[in-house]
């Protein structure tokens, strides 16, 4: 079986999509360390497989615990404020509220992202709580979307958007806007539709 022939099957085998985004505690000092970084907003969109329909989402902040307080840098990214995250539940029980709103642990279900960052920051921080890796297969959506559409370089989300003639939709740096978008993207990723031949 061909490389080409594997995708194509293991495409078949996927009959939804949880596009996951998160945002995290960080700093533009170094005062963060990266490996202390912390989840700070869930953000997911179920998705059809065979459709692209959107049939769930999902929204929850979470309060992180090794370093409380959002530097300035973070809220003026991500638009998030102390406030918002002192009134969201601990990453077990919003990994918990993840899990109760969508399918991830059924047959044929696939989370997916907009690169590698948050497979990394989840099962750091699943690590540092204690509690078990339990998501299913992860598919990294840029690196789909370069292999997909022959492209060399592996960019941005927004900057993928307008490549695909599609507007930001919602706040950049919120975790379901983010999501929003990055589902939006899935059949170009995925293969099932082209680039025009002059982007």
């Amino acid at each position: 079986m061909t490389s080409g022939e594997h995708a194509k099957r293991e495409m078949k085998e996927i009959h939804r999509y949880v596009v996951i985004d998160l945002e995290a505690t960080t700093s533009d000092d170094g005062s963060l360390p990266r490996d202390e970084m912390e989840t700070i907003e869930i953000g997911a969109v179920l998705v059809n497989a065979t459709t692209y329909e959107v049939e769930g989402e999902f929204q929850c902040m979470v309060r992180p615990v090794r370093h409380t307080v959002l530097t300035p840098f973070c809220c003026s990214l991500t638009g998030i404020s102390q406030e918002m995250v002192d009134g969201g539940p601990g990453f077990a029980h919003a990994m918990q509220l993840l899990f109760d709103a969508m399918p991830l642990s059924e047959p044929g279900v696939v989370w997916s992202s907009w690169g590698q960052f948050d497979d990394t920051q989840l099962r750091r921080d699943c690590a540092f709580h204690g509690i078990s890796y339990e998501m299913p297969r992860h598919m990294n959506l840029k690196q789909r979307f370069v292999s997909a559409q022959g492209k060399r370089s592996r960019m941005g989300m927004a900057a993928t958007l307008e490549l695909c003639g599609l507007s930001l939709e919602g706040a950049h740096h919120r975790a379901l806007d983010d999501a929003r978008n990055i589902a939006r993207l899935l059949p170009w990723c995925i293969g099932e539709r082209k680039l025009d031949s002059h982007t």
